[in-house]
């Protein structure tokens, strides 16, 4: 299901007939625009001197100034009296399973860009007299591909791919740019805020990027399906750019040469 508003690029057949939605972005507005007017009520308890409510994510209606001999009044959040499963309660729970899915289909994708990362660095052929200061640069590479987020994942996965002459993918600039966008949807899947869900179980997150640009699309249930599957499908074009080249992808008990093997029975030193 593709949500009104959004465009996409045709898919190639190796995308196995999916694609994943654009996202729109638009300029942040101001504090008072960007608060929610659905935002759930949290439940106070009194402090010394009242006895009032308060929204904690509601926006103010005016800027009121502080006067030096101004009373302040203290709340405290009433957290016996929350709901069940706050600040998730107003959501359906196919629609947290749908999240939790494609959040952890991210995490597949990261952990093999690093995996395809090894194989395609691993596997270049180098000069005998140039092997030493290579193995010194490749192993800080590989340490890097354990920690990196997606977005330095994709762009050393490209110059990896790059950097091996064996390599036979042919749509890499593609390949690469769905990463990209991919990765975008990722970051306001895993950092968004999701605000109360509309009569159609669309729910909006509250989502501002580096370039301080609001994601302004409603997601429901079908959406994130879509996204999880796409981004399962990356995946695997990145598995098949490596046993392209011949080789078993790493972890795998697929076809192809193993790129290590551990020795059994080796004595440990120490």
């Amino acid at each position: 299901m593709q949500m009104p508003g959004l465009a996409a690029k045709s898919c190639q057949p190796h995308c196995l007939g999916r694609h994943l939605p654009v996202s729109r972005l638009r300029p942040s507005p101001t504090t008072r625009q960007a608060a929610d007017p659905d935002s759930p009520m949290l439940p106070v308890k009194p402090g010394p001197t009242s006895s009032l409510a308060l929204n904690a994510l509601s926006p103010l209606p005016e800027i009121i100034p502080m006067i030096d001999d101004q009373e302040m009044k203290s709340f405290v959040v009433d957290v016996s009296n929350l709901p069940a499963n706050f600040p998730t309660h107003r959501h359906a729970g196919t629609f947290w399973e749908a999240l939790g899915r494609a959040v952890a289909t991210f995490g597949f994708l990261e952990e093999v860009l690093g995996k395809a990362i090894f194989s395609v660095t691993a596997t270049r052929r180098i000069p005998d007299n140039k092997l030493e200061s290579a193995f010194e640069k490749w192993l800080p590479l590989l340490e890097k591909a354990l920690s990196d987020p997606l977005g330095g994942l994709i762009d050393s996965y490209g110059k990896a791919v790059r950097s091996n002459s064996n390599a036979s993918i042919t749509n890499l600039d593609e390949l690469l740019d769905k990463l990209r966008n991919a990765s975008n949807i990722r970051n306001v899947l895993c950092h968004g805020s999701w605000r109360a869900p509309d009569e159609q179980g669309r729910s909006l997150p509250f989502f501002v990027n580096r370039k301080a640009l609001v994601f302004d699309t409603p997601i429901d249930v079908a959406f994130l399906h879509q996204v999880q599957l796409h981004v399962a499908e990356l995946a695997c074009e990145v598995v098949s750019s490596v046993t392209q080249m011949g080789l078993q992808f790493p972890g795998s008990s697929g076809p192809g040469v193993p790129i290590f093997v551990p020795r059994r029975g080796e004595a440990r030193e120490g």
